[in-house]
């Protein structure tokens, strides 16, 4: 029983944080029916429509036939690193960060697997910590690429446009550097490659046609947009992919981050408590006033960006600048984004006795690409 407890904690620390701090400020400002009012329920019935439509899709193998069509095409050791990272660097921008890394770092291991042992072992590392990077800055595009975005969207009441000309910028130089980095490093591989492409399971689901399933998603992806640019209301796209998904293949919805949501609920309730609190909210709205991007880089290194742009929401209106700030902040260490962690488990089951050598070639990388960034953000505030 301690052992599972132990384990559970170390799985979901973000969550459990959440839920004790939420408990703690809950004896400071007894529940009341101002709760109710905390949570955003708008953005996590948003969140959970897109983990579910994602689900499905990944399920069904459809990013994993783009990715295979994709490298069919590829003839020479630059274009395939140059594949391999920009798959998720693009796939970030729509799918989300943390589905990019989860379907195309094991991909990518079976593709490397045809280039042999020698080359695999010098490129494994390298890419994966340029695929890590390039989901990361990848999803910072889109109001849909990560929770935060989707969160702190909402918040500033800002257009799709006006989201993406915040974020163009920062993901024109991102995408540069991931380019040219990936060019250098393809360097390392065979210029004349003969590589098949990758297999997809191609079993249905539950007896349904991958193209019905398809369609199905594909609809509901369409639904979910439509919501995130306030086209349609929250609550009826909530309701449709609820019995849609639960009618057509019910088991996607057991793959569901439900302990994302938590988290979110738990920061929700201790922010609203927070801010009922006058010495403490004016406190921390004296600390993070003007200097919100900064903040949210340092917050970021520590607790991690989804956590940091909940809690430094409540103390500030400048939410352009938690945008920027907790997109930033994803570089750096491992766990400034809950994503990058999928790509550590990932090469600590592959290559377990190289995890030293990931957590270093990860760190400087990331070091570099968020000096960059910052520079990026100095220049434009000049």
């Amino acid at each position: 029983m301690i052992n599972r407890m132990i384990a559970f904690l170390k799985k979901e620390t973000v969550l459990c944080v959440s839920l004790l701090l939420s408990m703690v400020s809950a004896f400071i400002v007894p529940p009341d029916e101002a709760y109710l009012g905390y949570i955003d329920f708008r953005t996590l019935a948003v969140l959970f429509c897109l983990m579910s439509v994602m689900a499905g899709l990944q399920k069904i193998g459809v990013f994993k036939r783009i990715a295979g069509k994709l490298l069919g095409h590829v003839r020479s050791g630059r274009s395939l690193v140059l594949t391999l990272v920009l798959l998720c660097f693009f796939s970030g921008m729509v799918i989300t960060n943390d589905v990019a890394l989860i379907t195309f770092v094991p991909f990518t291991f079976t593709v490397l697997d045809m280039l042999g042992e020698e080359q695999k072992k010098r490129l494994l590392l390298p890419v994966v910590v340029m695929q890590t990077i390039a989901a990361n800055l990848g999803s910072m595009l889109t109001p849909i690429g990560n929770p935060q975005n989707l969160y702190l969207y909402g918040k500033a009441g800002i257009s799709v446009g006006e989201f993406l000309i915040l974020m163009l910028p920062y993901t024109v130089l991102s995408l540069m550097l991931l380019a040219g980095w990936s060019l250098i490093q393809g360097r390392a591989c065979p210029q004349t490659l003969e590589l098949e492409e990758p297999t997809v399971n191609e079993d249905s689901v539950h007896g349904k046609g991958v193209r019905y399933l398809l369609l199905v998603y594909g609809v509901l992806f369409l639904l979910c947009l439509l919501t995130v640019g306030h086209i349609l209301p929250w609550q009826a796209v909530f309701a449709a992919v609820l019995i849609i998904v639960f009618i057509t293949d019910r088991q996607v919805l057991a793959e569901v981050d439900y302990s994302l949501l938590f988290t979110f609920v738990g920061f929700f309730v201790f922010i609203g408590n927070v801010g009922r609190i006058s010495v403490f909210r004016e406190f921390l709205q004296s600390v993070i006033a003007g200097r919100e991007i900064y903040t949210a880089i340092i917050a970021s290194q520590v607790i991690s960006n989804v956590p940091a742009a909940l809690l430094l929401s409540g103390f500030t209106e400048n939410f352009a600048g938690l945008i920027v700030g907790t997109n930033l902040g994803g570089l750096g260490t491992l766990i400034a984004s809950m994503a990058s962690l999928i790509s550590y488990k990932y090469v600590a089951k592959e290559a377990g006795e190289r995890k030293g050598g990931y957590i270093a070639l990860f760190t400087v990388g990331n070091v570099c690409f968020l000096a960059a960034l910052v520079l990026l953000n100095l220049l434009l505030e000049c």
